[in-house]
């Protein structure tokens, strides 16, 4: 069976994100059946990793604040969790499925295939995306 996503909700849930005004610093979006659903936002990152569980496939957009005493500035990232037990035929579809959720979800610093919960901490996280976002104005302190 082919995969669909809900363009429009999964849309809006992008869009809170990426809003300055709103308090969503991260979106879930899960499979329902065939068919990728946004499945949750906060604000809380832990809140998010709760959600990463063994048995579950899931896309999350995440807003993350990054930079150095010179300029703050706020990048998003894509994650892709695949939990351990999720069957191979699953997972592989993964890859197939990415490309629609890529349709809505277009503007991000930095990529993660995740499967493994140590490569979802947070601090690690906004490591990659300060290596990806050039220059360091605090290299010299360190």
């Amino acid at each position: 069976m082919e995969s669909q996503i809900d363009k429009d909700g999964c849309r809006v849930a992008y869009e809170d994100v990426r809003d300055d005004n709103t308090d969503s610093n991260w979106a879930v979006f899960k499979y329902e059946g065939s068919t990728i659903v946004p499945a949750g936002q906060g604000t809380d990152y832990e809140e998010f990793k709760k959600l990463c569980t063994d048995d579950t496939r899931l896309y999350a957009y995440v807003r993350v604040t990054t930079g150095d005493a010179m300029s703050r500035r706020t990048k998003f990232t894509l994650i892709t969790w695949i939990g351990e037990n999720v069957p191979a035929l699953k997972r592989a579809k993964i890859s197939i499925d990415k490309a629609m959720v890529k349709e809505i979800m277009q503007n991000f610093a930095k990529e993660f295939l995740v499967m493994d919960q140590k490569e979802l901490e947070e601090d690690y996280i906004i490591e990659e995306l300060r290596k990806a976002g050039g220059a360091n104005y605090d290299a010299q302190a360190e």
